[in-house]
């Protein structure tokens, strides 16, 4: 029995030495506690430094070896926390500005009251392209602002099921009316060009606030004055960016890799908060905050006493050209 034990051990001693000559590689093993450490050192190193972690790959696309994006987790804060509080503060506070306004000014109303009689400011084509512009933009506005404030707002409201929902059709929205959007933007830039070329009367505009801080008499101007032009520019140069930038979101593929696509990311979000807080105050003194505005995008026609005080020199080239306002018998033509 003993002597069976020693044949035992020497086999299993010859077993040893023939799989270390087999395997050398075996030979290598040893047990080092730091080791794996050393290099988990280096990986968490690369990450604080800002380095792409890459592994290796055998297909033409470069970037599909990259197993972590720091710029990424950069980017996903930006998304989560950075961007709803650029957001909240410029609508938010274009609110708050506006509301303040409205209380300490209160509504723009016309000096002379309504005379009753009617002058054409925008012809129909021009509301149409207005109107699908604005509405375009609204639908898109809403629909944006729910990727930034819909789980904050919305999903507690209705629920998580309902707000997914809503979300998905919120998107489809906003890719498919984007398009439309774009068209509005070119046709408004072709009409409107000609009459938002700024001069020297907008300087002078600005300097008396456009007749918006007091119960002044407003600044003479031609069919657009200097505020409306600046929103002309915003729409133009602001929808002109959330179009180019909107283009590499819808498709992904065009830009040159991941880090362009996220910096195109950031650059539509931005805009679009500056843009809706810009739009916001549009509204509101198209609207509510002056008196007689609406028509001109409603039924394309202003009471000639609301023309005459904000747009005085515009009002004199359409009577020179014989476009008397409605209700009134046209100019004499002498007889050849």
């Amino acid at each position: 029995m003993p002597g069976s034990l020693s044949t035992l051990k020497v086999l299993c001693a010859a077993l040893a030495v023939l799989f270390v000559i087999a395997h050398p590689a075996a030979a290598q093993l040893s047990f080092k506690p730091t080791a794996e450490a050393v290099q988990e050192d280096k990986l968490l190193n690369a990450l604080r430094e800002g380095d792409k972690i890459a592994g290796r790959i055998t297909i033409p696309d470069a970037t599909a070896a990259n197993l972590i994006q720091p710029a990424g987790r950069d980017w996903r804060d930006f998304q989560r926390n950075k961007l709803p509080i650029i957001g909240g503060i410029a609508i938010i506070g274009m609110i708050a500005v506006l509301a303040i306004f409205l209380m300490v000014r209160g509504r723009i109303r016309l000096q002379r009251g309504f005379s009753g009689k009617t002058i054409l400011r925008f012809a129909s084509f021009e509301r149409f392209t207005h109107w699908l512009t604005a509405s375009c933009f609204i639908v898109l506005a809403l629909s944006g602002l729910n990727i930034s404030f819909g789980r904050m707002l919305i999903m507690p409201l209705f629920g998580a099921e309902a707000f997914a929902t809503m979300s998905l059709y919120a998107k489809y929205a906003h890719d498919y009316l984007a398009f439309p959007f774009m068209l509005g933007l070119v046709i408004m830039f072709l009409i409107w060009i000609k009459d938002n070329i700024p001069g020297k009367l907008d300087l002078q505009w600005i300097k008396q606030g456009g007749g918006l801080l007091a119960n002044g008499q407003h600044p003479p101007a031609k069919r657009f004055n200097a505020g409306q032009k600046g929103i002309f520019w915003i729409v133009i140069i602001g929808g002109a960016l959330m179009s180019v930038s909107g283009w590499f979101l819808l498709f992904p593929y065009l830009p040159a890799d991941v880090t362009a696509l996220q910096f195109w990311t950031v650059i539509h979000a931005v805009i679009a908060m500056l843009f809706i807080a810009a739009m916001l105050a549009h509204i509101y003194i198209g609207s509510v905050g002056m008196e007689g505005a609406f028509d001109a995008m409603g039924t394309g026609e202003v009471d000639l006493n609301w023309a005459k005080e904000h747009h005085a020199l515009w009002v004199a080239e359409e009577q020179a050209k014989g476009r008397a306002p409605s209700g009134t018998a046209p100019r004499a033509v002498p007889a050849e």
